[in-house]
């Protein structure tokens, strides 16, 4: 969606399409159509004299990161001020964008919606809340890069198809205000990202592919259950993305998926044993570098992980919602599955919906018309759902308190 010459993107586990409502955050990408950063090599000239140009220079830093040196300012826009008040001196004359700078600026512009909670920072995103929704707002600058992504394209493979590959190397890639955590020099660096790309691989593995990456985050969540991101979602769906790469289509079936958990287990051991993860788009990029992982935790993990290969396919009972879907009963788990998606169904375009009926008004507040005809009935028929499952939880026994309670579990679990 592009609003005020920016582009909205959904990405993270919401834009894959593989978590529930008010399960995880919803993570945002904000992305200005009036900045574009170029690799060496990329001419200027094919840019519109209003773009403002940045030129990459990664030579000093770690890989998968950059700075950012100012080629072409371009005309006023809407973050114009926070790009020239970001902007400082390399040392050799020229001017270079801070990405700490950048981001302390969006913090004391960021607007707020009405009941929003603004957190602080957490690395490139500006977090806020609203009800039970946790929204993770990350700006970034697009990034032509055709040497990494030709690098990438030509790798051998066995997946993704050709066309795939395509359409990955078009949607390009993107910098995010964050250095690297190791770096004396983190305050100045960016992160390359390729956040639709990977959306767009995630979108083309198989059956088997997704539900391993989502036993894979089970295990992450329910099991081992880091306290400060030293494996995320992100490692993975790296893990996945790899075997996926390195390993025949034809040997991915219904009835291997036990065996691929056993091989995207040991993956994740090894990845915890050497603290060395390649990071699927930039291999030279480890993603278990300064993961702040320590000598107890990584034992811990490694002996459990290790238990869990052991115990052969009683491994998924460790697993909360796996343990609980196998004995439940068949009729009252379709009915409510059935009726969980439809919510979700109804929340997509309710928020959908919103989104068309928020607006900007001159006293610089976002405002929303919820007397919109469709926002309301897509309300009636959420209240609805709820009512429903509400309903036969009390007449069943169960000891629900609110519909709201029940509103909520159903768009979490």
């Amino acid at each position: 969606m592009i609003m005020d010459n920016m582009t909205f993107i959904t990405v993270g586990s919401k834009g894959e399409g593989l978590t529930s409502f008010y399960e995880n955050d919803e993570d945002i990408l904000y992305v200005s159509n009036d900045i574009i950063c170029l690799e060496d090599g990329v001419t200027v000239s094919t840019f519109h004299m209003k773009i403002t140009v940045f030129r990459s220079f990664s030579r000093i830093c770690y890989p998968g990161h950059c700075r950012l040196l100012l080629e072409r300012m371009g005309s006023y826009y809407k973050f114009f001020d926070v790009v020239r008040e970001a902007l400082c001196d390399d040392g050799h004359g020229r001017e270079l964008l801070s990405s700490g700078l950048f981001i302390n600026k969006l913090l004391m512009i960021r607007p707020k919606f009405n009941n929003a909670v603004l957190h602080d920072r957490a690395g490139p995103s500006l977090p806020a809340s609203l009800d039970k929704m946790h929204v993770d707002k990350v700006f970034a600058l697009r990034y032509f890069c055709p040497r990494i992504m030709a690098r990438w394209a030509a790798r051998p493979r066995h997946w993704p198809p050709t066309d795939v590959v395509q359409k990955v190397v078009s949607l390009g890639a993107y910098l995010t205000p964050v250095g690297f955590k190791g770096s004396e020099y983190q305050h100045v660096e960016w992160r390359v990202c390729f956040n639709t790309g990977e959306i767009e691989l995630v979108c083309n593995l198989n059956a088997t592919q997704v539900n391993l990456y989502v036993l894979l985050k089970m295990v992450k969540n329910d099991v081992l259950k880091p306290r400060r991101k030293e494996v995320t979602s992100f490692t993975m769906k790296n893990i996945v993305l790899w075997i996926a790469e390195r390993t025949p289509q034809t040997m991915f079936h219904e009835r291997s998926l036990i065996h691929w958990l056993h091989e995207g287990l040991n993956a994740l051991r090894v990845a915890i044993l050497s603290k060395e993860l390649p990071y699927f788009m930039i291999p030279e990029r480890n993603l278990m570098e300064a993961c702040g992982l320590e000598y107890e935790q990584q034992k811990t993990w490694i002996s459990t992980i290790t238990e869990m290969m052991n115990e052969g396919p009683r491994m998924i009972l460790r697993l909360p919602k796996i343990r609980q879907s196998l004995i439940a009963h068949p009729e009252p788990f379709r009915w409510y599955s059935k009726m969980r998606i439809e919510l979700e169904m109804v929340g997509l375009r309710y928020e959908t919906r919103r989104t068309f009926c928020t607006y900007h008004r001159p006293d610089e507040k976002w405002v929303t018309n919820y007397a919109d005809v469709i926002l309301q009935k897509l309300i009636r028929r959420s209240e609805h759902i709820v009512w429903e499952v509400f309903r036969r939880m009390i007449m069943e026994g169960s000891q629900v308190t609110t519909m709201q309670d029940v509103l909520v579990s159903m768009l979490k679990n």
